[in-house]
C-alpha cells in the first residue's frame, strides 16, 4: 500500500506543489457532493505519484491555485478515470482546467474493454486486484473522515498510474494512441464546465412533440431554470422539474399564484419565485412563437432505416476492431446523419478516417 499523506493547512499545498512538479505521472481523482447543489462540492482531492498519495481535504485548504502549476504542467500526465465531474469540481474551484490528461476509462474502450468500464473493475482486469466498494455512499463532506474512507479514497488513485502505463503500452501496440489523445484533448476545453444557460432546453427530451408557442415558452422555462438553479445553487428539479416545466408551457397563467398553484415540483414555488417566472412567460409570449425544428426531430421511416443501415456498418467495422461500436459512433450520431444534420463526432478527428468516410460513403 502507498504511503498516504494528509494535507489539510494552505501552507501545506506549496510543498506537494514542489513534489509533484518533479513527477511525470500524477493519478488524480475527487470527491464531491451534489446532491443538494446544482455545483459539485469539492470535498477531497486525491493524488498519486510514485509510491505516495495526498488526500488533500479542500474543505479547510481552500482555493487549490498553488497546484495549478503542477496539474497543467505539460512534462506530466494526469491520469484519470471517467474524468469529466473530477474535472469540473477542479474547474470550478480555480477556474483552471487540469491538462494534460490521460482518462482511464476513454483509454479502456480504445482497446476493446467496456466502454463505461468502472475504475473498480478496470484495476481488477489489468492488476488483479479487488478493491473494496464499502465507501460508495459515503458522505464526504463530514469531518473528521474515517480510516476506512481515507484508505477508500485513497485506493482510488492507488493504482492509475499503473494501469496507465499498461493501457499505453496496448494502445501504442494497437497503433491507437492517438485515438486516445483527441478524445482526452476534448475534455479540456473550459466550456464543458461553464455551459452557457441559453443552451439549457437543449437538455429537454421530446420537445419536438409540443407546438410551436409551447415549445417557445418551455425553452424559457429551461433557461430561467438553469438561471436560477446557479444563482440559488440548488439542483434544477429542486427549482422545476421536466413535469412541471411542460405543464406550465401548456398554457400562460393569469397571476403567479395560479403559476404557482399548478406545479408540483419538489417544492413549493414562493410567489416572488412564480412572479419572475411568469414575467419571463409574458415576455416570451409578446415574441414570436418558436417555428424552428427542434434538435430531436423525430426521423421519417426512410431515415429510420438509413440510420440502420449505417449502423450496420459501424456495428461491422467495430467487430473488427474488436471494440465497442460506440467508440466509433453513438446511435445518436447516426440518426443525426440520417436526417442530413453532418456536424456529428463521427466525421471529425481520428473517427473521420476510421468510420466517417465509410457512413458519407453509405449515405
Amino acid at each position: 500500500m502507498a504511503e498516504v499523506i494528509w494535507i489539510e493547512r494552505d501552507e501545506e499545498l506549496q510543498g506537494l506543489a514542489h513534489a509533484l512538479s518533479r513527477c511525470d505521472s500524477i493519478g488524480l481523482d475527487t470527491e464531491f457532493m451534489r446532491e443538494r447543489t446544482f455545483f459539485p462540492g469539492l470535498c477531497l482531492l486525491q493524488l498519486a505519484a510514485g509510491a505516495r498519495v495526498w488526500c488533500v481535504d479542500t474543505l479547510r485548504c481552500g482555493s487549490l491555485a498553488p497546484l495549478v502549476p503542477a496539474l497543467n504542467a505539460l512534462s506530466s500526465r494526469k491520469v484519470i478515470h471517467s474524468a469529466r465531474q473530477d474535472l469540473e469540481a477542479f474547474y470550478l474551484n480555480v477556474k483552471r482546467v487540469i491538462s494534460p490528461i490521460f482518462d482511464t476509462q476513454i483509454a479502456a474502450g480504445c482497446i476493446g474493454l467496456k466502454p463505461q468500464i468502472g475504475y473498480a473493475d478496470l484495476v481488477k482486469t489489468l492488476v488483479d486486484v479487488s478493491l473494496p466498494k464499502g465507501q460508495t455512499r459515503t458522505d464526504w463532506s463530514r469531518r473528521p473522515l474515517t480510516a476506512a474512507q481515507i484508505e477508500y479514497a485513497a485506493d482510488d488513485v492507488a493504482y492509475l498510474n499503473e494501469i496507465a502505463d499498461r493501457l499505453s503500452e496496448r494502445l501504442s501496440a494497437l497503433g491507437r494512441e492517438q485515438w486516445v489523445i483527441e478524445d482526452c484533448r476534448a475534455l479540456e476545453d473550459p466550456s464543458l464546465y461553464e455551459p452557457d444557460p441559453a443552451d439549457a432546453w437543449k437538455r429537454l427530451r421530446a420537445l419536438h412533440k409540443l407546438p410551436p408557442a409551447m415549445r417557445a415558452r418551455a425553452k424559457v422555462l429551461a433557461v430561467w431554470r438553469e438561471k436560477t438553479a446557479r444563482l440559488k445553487n440548488l439542483p434544477r428539479g429542486w427549482i422545476l422539474d421536466d413535469e412541471a416545466l411542460f405543464r406550465a408551457a401548456e398554457s400562460l397563467p393569469e397571476s403567479p399564484a395560479a403559476l404557482a398553484a399548478g406545479l408540483s415540483s419538489r417544492r413549493p414555488m414562493s410567489e416572488a419565485l412564480a412572479e419572475n417566472l411568469l414575467e419571463e412567460l409574458r415576455e416570451s409570449a409578446r415574441g414570436a412563437t418558436d417555428t424552428a425544428p427542434a434538435a430531436d426531430l423525430r426521423p421519417t421511416p426512410e431515415q429510420k432505416a438509413l440510420a440502420q443501415r449505417l449502423a450496420g456498418v459501424v456495428d461491422a467495422h467495430a467487430a473488427a476492431l474488436g471494440i465497442s461500436p460506440e467508440i466509433l459512433a453513438t446511435r445518436g450520431e447516426l440518426k443525426t446523419l440520417a436526417i442530413g444534420d453532418r456536424d456529428v463526432p463521427a466525421l471529425r478527428g481520428w473517427r473521420r478516417a476510421e468510420i466517417g468516410e465509410k457512413l458519407l460513403a453509405a449515405l
